[in-house]
């Protein structure tokens, strides 16, 4: 818990024994109790009120999903790109998945490397630089 060791909360500690004195010390240390205490009522009473209003699905929600730590943006452009028309009308009819998930992606890939090399290359305007 931010990177403090317990030789960092000791020191911590002494610093805070000869800083306030032993007269003022036990008050100190019983607002920081209190303090912490109130900190953890209030996360508590905040994750009680989120599961009242969430109701059951509360349970089912996964939070690893939700960690930003897992936000990688390199993932997210490659799979928008890897996608040929998210907008295009999906039909009725029940297609056969095809067997072979990793055949899917090199289609897509080749497809869109091909069209990219149709492309021309964007026109240079040298007095615009």
């Amino acid at each position: 818990m931010f990177g403090l060791t317990f030789e960092k909360i000791l020191l911590i500690g002494i610093i805070a024994v000869f800083l306030l004195g032993p007269d003022k010390l036990p008050h100190y240390a019983a607002q920081l109790g209190r303090l912490v205490r109130q900190l953890r009522d209030m996360a508590n009473g905040a994750k009680d009120r989120m599961r009242d209003e969430m109701g059951p699905e509360f349970d089912d929600l996964d939070w690893k999903k939700l960690d930003p730590r897992q936000y990688d943006p390199r993932r997210i452009i490659r799979e928008a790109l890897a996608d040929e028309d998210p907008f295009k009308e999906q039909s009725a009819t029940i297609s056969r998945a095809e067997p072979n998930p990793e055949g899917a992606y090199l289609k897509r890939k080749r497809a869109r490397d091909a069209a990219l090399t149709a492309l021309e290359p964007a026109p240079f305007d040298s007095e615009a630089t």
